[in-house]
């Protein structure tokens, strides 16, 4: 069991490395342009399925509760977690329009979606994307594969690659963890509640 625990721990760390010389300047963009809507007084929009649901409101939380620092609430709300919504538009039209939907509805220009797929194919992902893309928001993208077809509705796509699932997920969180503190820094400064109270 030590050697199939070790080889879950390597691939992990592999994988994060792998994104990180892939993607670093994709990410410094992406938090760049994730400050700036918030520093401008719009809100972050996060969606995905299954865990990058879970991942989507864990993000959301870190930005309207806090993070690493005490500094005021920022804008953020997960589309997962309205049930009658989610149920409404999968009875009444289909479950791929459910984050597209709300999109239409809460989004505005100059707001951010922030789509999460491990798999880079979520349909109903992709959509929220597209509706948000055609609406003037800034798309971000936590996929998997390069290729994937959720890359060409995003301004920016911040892509894991590998074929587990579990691995991809992992990336994925620690990605949302830095995007979060490196706002926090960028409009905040580290630890500075004096600035903090100035937004």
């Amino acid at each position: 069991m030590k050697h199939e625990i070790l080889e879950i721990f390597r691939e992990s760390a592999q994988l994060k490395d792998q994104f990180l010389s892939q993607n670093l300047e994709a990410l410094e963009e992406t938090i760049r342009l994730l400050a700036q809507v918030l520093e401008r007084k719009n809100k972050l929009l996060l969606f995905g399925n299954g865990g990058s649901a879970a991942d989507a409101q864990h993000m959301a939380a870190e930005f309207v509760n806090r993070f690493a620092i005490d500094r005021p609430p920022l804008a953020a709300l997960a589309l997962t977690t309205d049930t009658s919504v989610l149920t409404a538009v999968s009875n009444d039209f289909a479950f791929e329009q459910v984050f597209e939907k709300q999109i239409q509805a809460l989004g505005k220009p100059d707001d951010a979606a922030i789509g999460i797929s491990t798999s880079g194919k979520s349909a109903n992902v992709i959509r929220g994307l597209k509706a948000a893309k055609s609406m003037g928001m800034v798309t971000i993208g936590l996929g998997g594969p390069a290729r994937s077809p959720m890359s060409e509705a995003c301004r920016v796509f911040l892509s894991v690659g590998g074929d587990k699932t579990a691995r991809i997920q992992e990336v994925h969180e620690l990605i949302c963890h830095t995007i979060v503190e490196m706002v926090d820094r960028t409009l905040f400064g580290p630890d500075d509640r004096r600035n903090a109270q100035s937004l």
